[in-house]
């Protein structure tokens, strides 16, 4: 089954061997043929023939039967009270499902492109009221074409306390992607295009402190331009929320590989430390350990470049100017703007040569044989310098007691890393999932009686109207997102809440199953046929969803 059908979407993958039931063949039209499946979790509504799977490969005709092919993840709950990892294969009616733990007999042979097996334990059969097993939202499937209830509606007793928990997967149009990287180096100017393999996908953003922020994809780069350009989005989205590198080009900057939780490179380089601060707060960091072995610091920066011996803390430990005559504009007392272009070298700026940024000395302060420091905000470049007699710097073996205030400098700046954070908003697919009266949901997320997470993974809720998520996929399982061919991405999003106050928003209440059915049955659609089994990966750290003290307080 590894064939997909032809339409205009994504590259092909194999299909893994468990797939998840839906629903029997039913043509939906007479020109389709008897043989075929038509697919509606998505509007592009796959005909799909036997042995091949839907244009987004996450769909499949199995004999007449329309399975989905990617497993349900399941979240098991670690000693410490976090978000453990662990197996669990749902089994056909009547049957016990198999959990993992650790140590166990028997291997349950894992989905392909999935983590490695790990040995099973037999199930204890003790899941009424359980709280030790959460159901995520990756793999599931989707409510499209929207009034169908979510495909888990799970109930829990954690703690005594009556819970339930709605899982689902978005078909998200309207989500982009915020892309934390950690560098000096000048990406590009703010508002410039992002381009992935030609095709814009996104723009700079703003520097924050020793940052630099990018803003990818969106509804307008996912429908409003070309084909290609669509395609091209959606692909770049999944990648990186998948935690795959993705290569980009940034109109008048640099070229990029970025991958989450991984050191970003820059120009074929990679970035080994974060700032430990602008120009002017290296200065006041450092300024008591350089205080008597140095005359004058600069800490080159593109933003704020410090001067010790103007700035406040050299004046505080009574440091005698030095003459220094620095070039760009001077700000308040030992800080500086634009003393060089932006660009990928001393402190962020366009220069490989220090002294360019040096104007000249005042002869009535300076004096042959002072002491010059120069040093960027991360300490990866620095030179020592002696004034000769005609007030020149001239660069010297630096001393040690400098040498090891530079390499604090460098010990004190964090490692550069890439944090990608998915940003989307749950719109009617969701809510209806959820609850007939929508706008109910929304209001009950917004008074904090439902906790939202994605893939298990905590979400923070924007403010303001609309369900607006944001998670950083490094917290959520591997492979938690896919994508369907209009294009979207397909993420997971529950939601999480007291019974009572699911039963007051007008929640599906037929569809409440215990965690235990659940277990034993997989979706509430399956029709008796077995579904699939799939690694629980939960990030180190998580809290336990069925834990937020709202719900069990």
């Amino acid at each position: 089954m590894t064939e997909h059908t032809k339409t205009d979407g994504l590259p092909g993958v194999d299909s893994p061997p468990l797939a998840q039931v839906l629903e029997r063949a039913r043509p939906r039209n007479e020109r389709m043929a008897g043989d075929k499946v038509e697919c509606n979790a998505c509007p592009v509504l796959c005909q799909i023939s036997p042995g091949r799977t839907g244009a987004c490969d996450r769909y499949a005709n199995q004999g007449g039967t329309l399975v989905r092919t990617d497993p349900v993840v399941l979240l098991r709950r670690a000693l410490d009270g976090t978000a453990d990892s662990g197996v669990v294969a749902f089994a056909a009616r009547g049957e016990a499902p198999a959990i993992a733990a650790a140590g166990g007999a028997p291997e349950i042979a894992p989905a392909a492109g999935a983590a490695p097996a790990v040995p099973a334990a037999e199930w204890s059969g003790n899941f009424v009221g359980a709280d030790s097993v959460f159901v995520t939202g990756v793999g599931s499937s989707t409510t499209y074409p929207d009034y169908k209830p979510a495909p888990f509606i799970v109930a829990s007793r954690p703690a005594g306390v009556d819970l339930v928990t709605v899982v689902t997967e978005g078909i998200f149009s309207y989500c982009s992607l915020k892309v934390k990287i950690d560098t000096d180096r000048y990406l590009g100017p703010e508002q410039a295009n992002v381009r992935c393999k030609g095709e814009v996908v996104g723009h700079v953003s703003t520097i924050e402190y020793g940052s630099q922020m990018l803003s990818l994809g969106g509804v307008h780069h996912l429908t409003g331009g070309s084909k290609k350009e669509g395609r091209a989005t959606v692909e770049m989205m999944e990648a990186l929320g998948n935690k795959r590198a993705v290569d980009l080009t940034i109109d008048g900057g640099a070229q990029l590989q970025i991958q989450a939780g991984r050191a970003p490179i820059v120009n074929g380089v990679e970035e080994q430390r974060m700032r430990v601060g602008c120009g002017s707060a290296t200065v006041g960091i450092f300024a008591r350990q350089l205080c008597g072995q140095v005359d004058e610091v600069v800490v080159v920066d593109d933003h704020i470049t410090g001067v010790l011996t103007e700035h406040q803390a050299g004046r505080c430990l009574d440091m005698p100017a030095s003459g220094i005559r620095m070039r760009g504009r001077k700000s308040t007392p030992g800080r500086y703007f634009q003393v060089a272009n932006p660009g990928t070298g001393w402190g962020g700026t366009d220069i490989a040569d220090p002294l360019s940024i040096i104007e000249g000395w005042d002869a009535e302060k300076a004096r042959p044989g002072l002491r010059l420091l120069m040093t960027s905000t991360t300490g990866e470049h620095a030179a020592w310098y002696i004034l000769d007699d005609q007030l020149r710097p001239v660069q010297q073996d630096m001393p040690e007691g400098i040498r090891h205030v530079v390499e604090r400098i460098g010990e004190n700046c964090e490692p550069s890393l890439t944090t990608v954070l998915f940003l989307g908003g749950a719109g009617g697919s969701l809510r209806a999932g959820v609850t007939e009266n929508p706008i109910l949901l929304t209001r009950s997320i917004k008074q904090a009686l439902v906790n939202v997470t994605c893939g298990g993974a905590p979400a923070y809720v924007w403010p303001g109207g609309g369900i607006t998520v944001m998670v950083d996929v490094m917290r959520m399982p591997d492979q938690s997102f896919g994508t369907v061919p209009t294009p979207a991405i397909v993420a997971p999003i529950e939601f999480t809440m007291r019974l009572a106050d699911y039963q007051a928003l007008g929640g599906h209440m037929d569809r409440v199953r215990s965690l235990e059915d659940v277990l034993r049955h997989g979706a509430w659609h399956n029709d008796g046929a077995p579904t699939s089994r799939r690694w629980a990966v939960g990030a180190a750290g998580n809290p336990w969803p069925l834990s937020t003290t709202p719900l069990l307080g």
